[in-house]
């Protein structure tokens, strides 16, 4: 079984599926992940930014500007905290896009607000936006589009920060640009191509659980024709009764188990009397009511452990284990009387149906079902032979 490859298109610029039905669905198969992701990225990012604390203080001791920062950084963390578990029951990535966006433009707003409450110490600012602009790319989860507005806010926002409070000549603003245009070329390809290597992997794992279903289905079908192929092969198509072969192979197991037990098995053969007046006289469709009515009556009459087939036109064979002759001979002699109080002709109906029978039994254990055959289709003859519409034994026949 082939299948062709799935066909999917990426957009050049932010590496997201073309098909609106396969962005969406891959956003749905990611978000769990995403959800975790971004939590735990949130609280690390919150302790980070927690962690400067300890730079303010060295840079401008005591004073209303620590004040302030102590203030603008509490915010910042507690913000990060309930959107850490906003995100974690509530972060739909295919819907509430906006969701993700938003902790990132409150850390880019922080680190804004550091410029103007430590102006000194922009040479380690720089540091610091750059390495949050590459971890607006690859650490926090986000789609490119989203990720790369926010990092342009907090660049321009911090270069006019910069600009106005910080007294730096238009060469080192020149090079501060440089370097952050260098830090988002850098993240934005480099999210570029994991977005677009990941977008791949799921098209292509898609794929894999297509072919596999498909295959699935292949292995159900094939496994449901056997099947048929099976019963055709077990069944009789007119009568519904286990096929000769079928039987046979039914019958030799039951005898084997019967001889292993030491248990009695008997068998007899059934013959329709006249058929094939019937049959030129009614027509074949008369003559196959006539043998699925006996198939029904002997399905009835016989126990559930007791087997029987069709042998050929219309004979009839069963395997009655744990039973005796004279036993077989009662079974027999109350079939024979169900057959005749059938109504099957109805053109006719003082025209009654009668069959004859002929019984086999074991009598030693190294006898074979082959044998009783035998026996219970000369047994079967002889009844024909003397006049139809009996049952014989075939120690009498």
């Amino acid at each position: 079984m082939s299948s062709p490859r799935t066909k999917y298109s990426l957009h050049r610029l932010t590496g997201q599926f073309h098909e609106p039905n396969r962005e969406a669905m891959y956003r749905r198969d990611i978000e769990p992940r995403v959800r975790l992701e971004s939590c735990l990225t949130l609280i690390v990012a919150a302790l980070v930014f927690g962690m400067f604390v300890i730079s303010d203080y060295y840079y401008i001791g005591v004073s209303t500007e620590l004040y302030l920062l102590l203030a603008m950084r509490t915010l910042v963390i507690v913000s990060c905290v309930i959107l850490a578990f906003v995100l974690g029951r509530w972060g739909s990535y295919t819907s509430n896009v906006w969701l993700h966006a938003l902790p990132l433009w409150i850390l880019a707003t922080g680190i804004i607000l550091i410029v103007p409450l430590r102006p000194d110490s922009l040479a380690t600012q720089v540091t610091a936006v750059v390495v949050a602009t590459m971890a607006f790319y690859l650490l926090i989860p986000n789609l490119l589009p989203v990720v790369a507005i926010a990092s342009f806010y907090l660049n321009m926002g911090f270069l006019a920060a910069t600009a106005m409070v910080a007294d730096i000549s238009a060469v080192v603003a020149l090079r501060i640009l440089l370097l952050l245009i260098m830090a988002n070329v850098v993240g934005f390809f480099a999210l570029l191509r994991l977005e677009k290597l990941q977008r791949g992997q799921f098209a292509l794992l898609q794929e894999e659980r297509v072919q596999n279903q498909q295959l699935m289905d292949e292995i159900s079908h094939r496994k449901s024709l056997e099947a048929q192929l099976r019963r055709v092969a077990e069944r009789d198509a007119l009568t519904g009764l286990d096929s000769r072969s079928h039987f046979m192979e039914r019958a030799r197991e039951l005898l084997l188990r019967s001889q292993h037990q030491q248990a009695p098995f008997s068998l007899f053969m059934i013959d329709v009397d006249h058929f094939k007046a019937i049959n030129d006289t009614w027509g074949h469709s008369q003559g196959d009511r006539v043998l699925s009515a006996i198939a029904t009556t002997c399905r009835r009459s016989l126990r559930p452990q007791d087997v029987i087939g069709r042998f050929g036109g219309e004979e009839f064979i069963v395997a009655l284990p744990d039973t005796r002759l004279k036993d077989a001979r009662v079974v027999a002699e109350r079939l024979q009387k169900e057959v005749a109080e059938l109504l099957v002709i109805e053109e006719l109906p003082d025209q009654r149906l009668t069959v004859t029978i002929g019984i086999a039994g074991v009598l030693h254990e190294k006898a074979d079902l082959e044998a009783l055959v035998n026996q219970a289709d000369q047994a079967l003859y002889a009844g024909k032979h003397n006049g139809r519409n009996r049952v014989v034994m075939s120690n009498e026949g």
